[in-house]
């Protein structure tokens, strides 16, 4: 093949294309559902911390005393709150995967190929790894704002999604 003076430095050309994942004619969730979501589980959790916090060894646990705010940030009421989570969300999603707001806003997680995530994938990466980052308030900020922003892309995923390779459904 016989290459001219002109293209002899001309790079490369080659046809790049998305690959297509199994079409397993899933409906992606939409973002107000999952919000919607998240505010509820929110809520429970605010809900049992607040319950929890009058007992006064689970509100020495969390911290400062004459702290009035519930939600103040002390390495216990983090470790606190991250027991509870797991204690009220990892049945329902180790069995479904969903939390209870997924459930009562029908939405479901699975792995990007449609298959059932394992706990690893969904308490470890998906949420234990995001929760970390509270150890530091910059850190946590940049964390949640990067993960936050991330759902405006075209395959719907946060962060968390992409570090866990998940993907949140419809039901």
């Amino acid at each position: 093949m016989s290459v001219s003076a002109e293209d002899r430095f001309a790079p490369p050309v080659a046809h790049v294309a998305d690959v297509a994942g199994p079409d397993t004619g899933e409906v992606l969730a939409g973002r107000g559902m999952r919000l919607l979501a998240v505010l509820i589980d929110g809520a429970i959790q605010a809900t049992a911390l607040k319950v929890l916090s009058l007992i006064p060894a689970i509100a020495a646990i969390q911290g400062n005393a004459n702290d009035a705010s519930f939600l103040a940030w002390t390495p216990g009421a983090m470790l606190l709150g991250l027991a509870l989570f797991f204690a009220i969300q990892t049945w329902p999603l180790l069995s479904r995967g969903q939390t209870l707001g997924k459930m009562i806003c029908r939405l479901r997680i699975v792995r990007s190929d449609g298959g059932k995530p394992d706990a690893l994938r969904l308490l470890g990466l998906r949420y234990a790894l995001g929760s970390l980052t509270a150890v530091n308030l910059g850190l946590a900020f940049l964390f949640g704002l990067v993960d936050s922003l991330l759902i405006f892309r075209d395959s719907r995923k946060c962060l968390h999604d992409t570090i866990a390779d998940t993907k949140v459904i419809k039901l």
